[in-house]
């Protein structure tokens, strides 16, 4: 086990969470969430969070803090080397592909903390087509798996872009992680995932979604980038009496549907992920290679 990490990757909705709940038990292992919107507080029935087990790395920043994939890097490296130590398991799991792979491929990523934040105030002041056409022109192949109305989403790209001084996509391997890694990723039907996202978004609205978008909007503005966010930004537009709630669900769905084709197509270029439909033969998997 020693020297060992393991990333269960999917879509939203393809159950990595329940995935990740049974291999915490089955190899004492540690989760570490890959995920860009649940490392916020305050941001727990939009973004899914399940608080009935342990992990790592979710709410861990408010949201008009400045958090950099870099940020995300170092966190997730830290407790890696940590849990290694300890002669446990680590776990990453999540759908966030920039975080994942930054960890998972050792991506050398310059901390440029103070340049990050002034070049993040100039690009909040642009328009989200603004920003995509300006991800196309610096890293295109990014910019066909991102959403191109999220502004959140594509300033992230862009500052790995513009900092670094190369596209996220062409970043090189320059520091090979001390582990070993197994990357399983849950092969799903998509029409059987939109219902299923479907179902889970209409049980998200009773568990209060409105009421928890509502308490955001006492704290924080409603431009606030990271609420420009799937299941936020849709419910902003219904408080602010821009569209019906009816048609901010629907908007929900069908932007979580396309937020779910664009992750297929990261991880899908990704040759190295080895895709499973049933937890067994992740598990096997797994203990395979425990063994080597």
């Amino acid at each position: 086990m020693n020297k060992k990490v393991i990333a269960i990757v999917g879509p939203t909705g393809s159950g990595k969470t329940v995935w990740a709940k049974k291999i915490a038990k089955k190899f004492n292992a540690k989760i570490i969430s890959a995920d860009s919107r649940q490392i916020y507080k305050g941001l727990d029935i939009g973004t899914g969070k399940d608080k009935s087990f342990r992990q790592d790395l979710i709410d861990i920043i408010s949201p008009i803090q400045h958090f950099t994939v870099w940020d995300y890097q170092r966190l997730a490296n830290d407790l890696i080397e940590q849990y290694l130590n300890m002669k446990s398991l680590p776990v990453l799991v999540g759908g966030t592909g920039l975080y994942l792979y930054a960890v998972l491929y050792g991506y050398v990523i310059p901390n440029l903390q103070e340049e990050s934040l002034k070049l993040r105030e100039k690009l909040e002041k642009l328009k989200e087509s603004e920003l995509y056409q300006k991800l196309q022109e610096l890293d295109p192949k990014t910019a066909k798996t991102i959403d191109s109305k999220n502004k959140r989403r594509l300033i992230r790209a862009l500052e790995v872009s513009i900092l670094a001084q190369t596209p996220f996509s062409k970043l090189q391997k320059k520091k090979k992680p001390s582990f070993e890694t197994l990357i399983v990723g849950i092969e799903t039907n998509r029409e059987a995932l939109y219902s299923k996202v479907d179902a889970r978004i209409d049980q998200m609205i009773k568990d209060g979604l409105v009421e928890e978008v509502r308490e955001l909007l006492k704290k924080y503005r409603p431009d606030l980038s990271t609420l420009n966010t799937i299941g936020y930004k849709e419910i902003i537009d219904y408080l602010q009496g821009r569209i019906e709630l009816k048609e901010a669900i629907a908007k929900i769905k069908t932007n979580t549907h396309a937020y779910i084709r664009r992750q297929e197509t990261w991880f899908g270029k990704n040759k190295d992920i080895k895709w499973v439909r049933e937890y067994e033969e992740a598990e096997k998997l797994i203990e395979k290679f425990l063994k080597k």
